[in-house]
């Protein structure tokens, strides 16, 4: 029997997801704002066939300055905004996908839909849209509010955005730009289609005024773990990016978000679940492990407390190496209780969390050979915890470096790796089927009742 191949994202902010990326000697630190540091890690995950490059985003620095001195000693603010970027980037690259975070709650659909719609045409359909509802203030307090919107309204409003945004996506058929020198036509009218969407939180008339998508319309992705975004994953996501720490966990995870999707009448394998993993890899164990040791002593102790900030609070009034204690109105529930719940399960201190906590993402992290971190990846497509996974890399480009040059080979070897693209689209390397307008299928479903 065939093994089942898995799906590879690189995500790419800042200069990499340990806290002490920016000091490390081979990092330039300035990175974050540098157009070429960007495309040369994009194009190592191309070299290496990933599909995609994701970034994550946010509309503000979202930190305050706790514990006090935390904030000047970070190097998560300055940024470029990932969708001006990712627009450079397709004109560089040629095959991988290029996706990004756009927040529902700070944003109107129409915007989405056009921003994402030109992102897939200048790439040649590549692009993908990574929904999220935003969560912290500092994004509130930029855009005329005094506080965040509470969970479910800005549920209730994300779920609607999508609706309006795939709607405006189906505004143009395929075909219907004829473009008919001879006769004057430059569209057929019965192949535009109005939206007129009036709802709870929108008003949206349309049509979009940008052309059909070559994917028939950008990739979405969803990458909120609680209940109501569980469930606009399972009604329209073609990928998730999960935030999973342990095998059993995934397990669960996986199969319950699966198992949302018949109600939408959709098959499982149209979602593609891609937990975040964090890989130290070395020729050997020991060069793996002082990879990872070198990192780790650049942790500078207020820094690592404020990683914990958002989900546990100030805790410079806690020993450091006493009990990490039960989040209290964390910002985001469902990753502050997946964290708590690890510090419990391997009775960690606050040091040693902050310590687990700033080496990746929050997600899986794994440290060895090539074979050590092939064989765990492995191990989650087989369980089904995964179809794939999103490399959240310690520091860039070398955490993408690595992981091409010496886990990537390994993965060919078991045959679970693809060695070329099959497709010049992120729909099709993804092997989820073509979409197909919703007024075009309904064509179609009409021609068919009346053969």
């Amino acid at each position: 029997m065939r093994k089942t191949q898995m799906k590879l994202g690189l995500s790419m902010r800042y200069l990499g997801y340990h806290d002490a990326a920016w000091r490390h000697p081979e990092v330039p630190p300035g990175g974050a704002t540098d157009f070429k540091y960007f495309l040369n890690s994009a194009r190592i995950a191309e070299r290496g066939k990933f599909d995609m490059v994701f970034f994550a985003d946010g509309i503000g620095i979202r930190a305050d300055d706790n514990p006090p001195g935390s904030l000047a000693r970070s190097n998560r603010n300055a940024e470029l905004e990932p969708l001006t970027l990712l627009s450079a980037l397709a004109a560089s690259t040629s095959h991988i996908g290029l996706v990004s975070t756009a927040s529902t709650t700070y944003n109107e659909p129409f915007h989405i839909a056009r921003k994402f719609a030109s992102l897939d045409n200048i790439s040649g359909g590549r692009a993908g849209w990574n929904i999220v509802t935003s969560w912290s203030e500092q994004e509130a307090w930029n855009f005329s509010r005094d506080a965040h919107l509470d969970y479910d309204t800005r549920y209730d409003r994300a779920k609607e955005f999508v609706d309006v945004v795939t709607g405006l996506w189906d505004s143009w058929e395929a075909d219907a730009f004829v473009h008919d020198k001879a006769s004057g036509q430059f569209y057929d009218p019965a192949k535009l289609h109005v939206l007129n969407h009036r709802g709870k939180h929108f008003s949206v008339r349309g049509p979009l005024n940008a052309p059909p998508t070559p994917q028939g319309r950008p990739i979405l992705v969803q990458a909120g773990a609680a209940e109501q975004g569980q469930e606009i994953a399972a009604a329209n996501a073609d990928v998730v990016y999960a935030a999973q720490v342990d095998l059993a966990g995934a397990k669960a995870y996986y199969a319950g978000l699966k198992a949302r999707m018949a109600k939408y009448g959709r098959a499982p394998d149209l979602l593609k679940v891609m937990p975040a993993v964090t890989t130290i890899v070395g020729r050997t164990r020991a060069e793996a492990q002082a990879k990872f040791d070198q990192l780790q002593e650049l942790i500078d102790p207020l820094v690592g407390l404020a990683s914990l900030f958002n989900a546990f609070g100030d805790l410079s009034g806690h020993p450091l190496d006493g009990p990490v204690p039960e989040p209290v109105n964390a910002k985001v529930r469902s990753i502050a209780y997946n964290m708590w719940n690890l510090a419990q399960r391997e009775n960690l201190t606050i040091r040693q969390f902050y310590q687990k906590k700033s080496a990746g993402s929050g997600g899986l992290l794994l440290k060895g050979t090539a074979e050590d971190v092939a064989d765990v990846m492995e191990q989650w497509i087989d369980e089904e915890a995964a179809d794939g996974f999103n490399l959240t890399p310690t520091h860039l480009p070398h955490g993408a470096e690595d992981f091409v040059e010496l886990v990537v080979p390994e993965l060919r070897r078991r045959g679970r790796f693809r060695s070329e693209y099959e497709s010049t689209t992120l729909r099709g390397n993804l092997g989820l089927p073509e979409y197909v307008n919703r007024h075009t299928a309904g064509r179609q479903r009409t021609a068919l009742a009346s053969d």
